[in-house]
């Protein structure tokens, strides 16, 4: 089985994945209030406890690493790796963003994937599709309105939004196609998903070297060339 978790920002997501069976047994996906430490561990245990499964029945942890907030990351991370190392279980990570666009259905269009940076910001990177979603670049950081601007050709946007923020971005609403609220909230099982492809290949990361994303700077949004 695999065990994933997603702690990038407030929204806090786990997940179970019976990879032979090709079933969930239990997800959870909610907003905490910066309870990230005592959330994320209690929802784990209950996790398992409700699907009638041990740390033992799980064989890979998938984790997000970002970006998204320092201390929220770091708390996964440090979960994860704890876990992994205490129980001798392969550790993958996934960018937060990549877990966002592999959840998005396949389009013409590109694809750009925020969540919530601090600071009135958001964190964002472009994709295509190519049979999936691919990442055009790295990740940047830039305000609603700045994303608002560099939006020249029709382009559909979803992740972590406030009312204000979408009605900023939709601004130019002959270019720009928001995903709903509910399409656009990261779930642990799309993270397990994408990690069950990685561990059938044998691509596992060292809980020793796996580190956070972390953005610290606005950079201009790329052009995806």
């Amino acid at each position: 089985m695999i065990l994933a978790i997603d702690t990038s920002t407030q929204w806090l997501s786990a997940a179970l994945y019976d990879v032979e069976q090709g079933v969930f047994p239990f997800e959870k996906t909610w907003r905490t209030t910066r309870r990230h430490t005592i959330e994320l561990t209690s929802a784990v245990e209950k996790l398992l406890h409700e699907a009638g499964a041990t740390i033992q029945a799980v064989d890979t942890l998938a984790v997000a690493t970002g970006p998204g907030s320092f201390t929220s990351l770091r708390i996964g991370l440090a979960f994860a790796k704890g876990v992994v190392l205490a129980n001798h279980i392969h550790l993958i990570g996934i960018p937060s963003l990549d877990i966002l666009a592999y959840s998005q259905p396949a389009a013409n269009l590109p694809l750009i994937c925020v969540l919530q940076a601090g600071r009135a910001k958001l964190a964002a990177c472009r994709y295509i599709y190519q049979d999936q979603w691919v990442a055009q670049g790295k990740s940047f950081v830039l305000t609603p309105k700045e994303l608002s601007e560099e939006i020249e050709e029709e382009t559909i946007i979803c992740g972590e939004m406030d009312a204000e923020e979408r009605r900023v971005i939709s601004r130019k609403w002959k270019k720009v196609h928001l995903c709903s609220p509910a399409g656009s909230i990261r779930r642990a099982s799309f993270l397990a998903e994408m990690a069950a492809q990685k561990s059938a290949q044998g691509n596992y990361d060292d809980p020793m070297t796996l580190a956070p994303i972390y953005l610290h700077t606005a950079d201009p949004i790329p052009d995806g060339n």
